[in-house]
């Protein structure tokens, strides 16, 4: 449950009783005053922060420290103040229904694009401020970039795919051969993706796909992958199967999403493999992060494999893996578009320490998507994209659902506290 504070300290429902905060525009200083900051990369809280934001940058941080005679001053007691989380697998055109894939095949282009600014700022709204769209249908994210409302978006336009292969319907077929897949990137390069998505196995979304099978050979995807990084793009891999995993480490990809080692009858733990990826730091996109909801369980094909998976990412881990949460945001109604908030509780199962899952969902979340000098810390220079909630995410990770404010590149977001000052 989120609670967002209102102007007098109490919940309000939408656009009743919030507190009016002036934006900090150009020239204009806003001062957060708060209990604690979790910087992004520290393992403890900083006390009596003061975070300065000029426009839509930090300009400054102090402990212990007062504001600027000039400043606004936003005065959050009894909150910590965190970077906005970043969510590094995303599908703003899925609608977290039952059945998304069908809503969306239903819905004409103006009516997916409403959908998608709505998902982005459902995402805000839980402290996302930054996330990678992994799979649209016919490039539509690409258009939400830099729209005001909605948090910074990476996108990749549809998913490179088969022939009626994995997402196929989202518009990313190409022909499985190297030159067909070297056009499919120069066309998604033409058109201005931040990352190249490729499904180098099947999914459960997508009937007749088969997630034990790699969709690819080897010598396409490593074309694809040669192709990207001649024209400058990272590219991530949508693997599951155990070949459709050596394959993408084999063709040297940047990230790999999942990472099930996932088998006809169960999962396979291939201890040499598992250590590869860990010495080659690919980052692993690990799908973490549900929101519970009563009477929803996982499909049995996963649910009978979940412990498998788990102790293999555990495994990954202690390996010394880059790892993120990937959470799939809008698949299904466990995956809402700011499941990422969830996802600490998930990897705290994998052996994450709190502090280190919270990195994981902010400075090391940037630094894979590309964005670690701007996103993903709280520090000057950096984006002013800041989480406020109430209570020690650290010693509490439930704090991360009671959201007392959100600051989307220094504009507020959520229900802020009312002005102690200007």
């Amino acid at each position: 449950m989120i609670t967002f504070t209102a102007a007098h300290g109490a919940n309000s429902p939408e656009g009743a009783g919030q507190a009016t905060v002036p934006d900090a525009g150009p020239g204009r200083l806003t001062a957060l005053q708060a209990s604690w900051l979790f910087d992004g990369t520290s393992s403890a809280l900083i006390p009596d922060p003061v975070v300065l934001i000029e426009g839509s940058t930090i300009r400054g941080i102090s402990s212990g420290g007062s504001a600027p005679a000039d400043a606004t001053v936003i005065d959050l007691p009894g909150a910590t103040l965190l970077p906005g989380l970043i969510d590094t697998h995303v599908h703003l055109a899925f609608d977290t229904s039952a059945d998304a894939v069908t809503n969306l095949a239903d819905r004409r282009d103006a009516e997916v694009v409403d959908a998608m600014q709505s998902a982005g700022r459902a995402a805000l709204r839980g402290g996302v401020t930054t996330v990678r769209d992994l799979g649209d249908r016919g490039y539509l994210s690409l258009g939400l970039r830099g729209q005001a409302g909605l948090p910074t978006i990476l996108a990749a336009g549809p998913p490179i795919t088969t022939p009626g292969g994995h997402c196929h319907y989202l518009g990313g077929t190409a022909t499985p051969t190297v030159e067909g897949v070297r056009a499919a990137v120069r066309e998604h390069a033409e058109r201005g993706v931040d990352v190249i998505k490729i499904m180098a196995s099947g999914g459960n979304l997508t009937p007749g796909s088969r997630q034990d099978l790699a969709q690819f050979p080897p010598e396409v995807l490593r074309a694809a992958v040669e192709e990207a990084h001649r024209l400058g793009l990272p590219v991530t891999a949508h693997a599951h199967a155990v070949a459709a995993i050596a394959g993408a480490v084999a063709a040297g990809v940047d990230g790999m999403e999942h990472v099930t080692f996932w088998t006809a009858d169960g999962v396979d733990s291939p201890a040499d493999l598992i250590r590869l990826i860990a010495d080659r730091q690919i980052a692993v996109g690990a799908t973490v992060g549900m929101r519970p909801v009563p009477g929803l369980t996982p499909p049995p094909e996963v649910a009978i494999r979940l412990p498998a998976i788990m102790a293999n990412t555990r495994a990954l881990h202690e390996a010394g893996a880059l790892i993120v949460a990937g959470t799939d945001a809008g698949i299904a109604p466990f995956k809402p578009h700011d499941a990422v908030r969830y996802a600490p509780a998930m990897l705290a199962q994998l052996g994450y320490g709190q502090a280190e899952a919270l990195r994981a969902i902010t400075s090391v979340a940037a630094g894979v998507c590309g964005l670690g000098r701007r996103k993903g810390r709280i520090a000057p220079g950096f984006d002013a994209d800041v989480l406020a909630v109430d209570g020690d995410p650290i010693a509490d990770p439930d704090a991360l659902h009671r959201i007392r404010a959100v600051y989307a590149r220094g504009t507020p977001v959520s229900a802020n506290p009312p002005v102690t000052g200007s």
